[in-house]
């Protein structure tokens, strides 16, 4: 506002406030626009993050995230009434929707669990969605899955083009899901600077995969790595740092994210991946 007023000419300056409002809004210029930003700048905004979308995304697939923060004295009928649920949906051939994975916090917010479901891009996601909850299926999850649940978060992402989620595997062991909050506007940076640290860490341990939100909670980033223990976690991690590139990329991540979480994970029995 400061700038704008100081752009006015000095008589302009020196006239009484009202007198200087009626010349702001005669040169366009409204409150809205001061505060907000004007109409032109939201949409090249809107334009730049659809781009950075784009350029980065597989755009194959869409996936949700969904996390389920459940009551500790109903974890065990959870874990029950769950697999009914996501298993009914992925073996349903008219419902088109994979279950990535399933899994449960046994580091970070507890009795927390985490399951990735995958739609055949957006128009899928609202053909399955529609479809599942007119199904039998969701009244079971209304009746016999809702009242063990505190509360429920979905996200809508997109996987990173350079990492496409990994297939069903049997390798047992822990996962580790780290998310990251980026500033708005860094995506790309973000998705350059790791598709480049990966190789680093491609020669101890394979990713499972890499997400970045489009609904829900916006500018986040998660991927997921799996490890036979938490030992094998730090091993892998302190050997990434002996090859050349990873000391930058973890170096720019703290620059571009403005919080980071690394819980880890057990899959839950009837997970695809596992």
């Amino acid at each position: 506002m400061s700038s704008i007023l100081a752009s006015l000419p000095r008589r302009a300056m020196l006239a009484p406030p009202a007198v200087r409002a009626n010349s702001v809004l005669a040169r366009g210029i409204t409150l809205d626009s001061i505060l907000h930003g004007s109409p032109e700048a939201k949409r090249e905004g809107e334009v730049a993050v659809q781009q950075h979308s784009r350029l980065v995304a597989r755009g194959k697939y869409v996936h949700e995230l969904l996390t389920h923060r459940v009551k500790p004295e109903a974890v065990d009928e959870y874990r029950k009434q769950i697999e009914t649920y996501l298993v009914g949906i992925a073996q349903n051939p008219e419902f088109h929707v994979k279950l990535s994975g399933s899994w449960e916090k046994i580091v970070g917010e507890q009795d927390t669990f985490v399951h990735i479901l995958e739609y055949e891009n957006y128009a899928g996601h609202d053909q399955s969605t529609k479809l599942i909850r007119g199904s039998p299926l969701h009244k079971h999850f209304k009746q016999n899955v809702l009242p063990l649940v505190n509360s429920r978060y979905s996200q809508i992402c997109q996987e990173f083009a350079f990492l496409p989620t990994s297939p069903p595997t049997t390798k047992g062991g822990i996962y580790e899901m780290r998310s990251y909050q980026l500033r708005p506007g860094t995506l790309l940076e973000w998705e350059s600077t790791w598709r480049r640290g990966l190789d680093a860490r491609k020669h101890f341990v394979k990713p499972v995969g890499a997400w970045f939100s489009q609904a829900g909670r916006l500018h986040q980033v998660h991927h997921i790595w799996q490890y036979a223990n938490l030992n094998a976690r730090k091993e892998a991690r302190e050997q990434a740092w002996q090859i050349e590139g990873w000391s930058n990329t973890v170096n720019q991540t703290a620059k571009l994210a403005t919080t980071m979480d690394a819980d880890v994970l057990i899959p839950l029995p009837f997970s695809p991946l596992k």
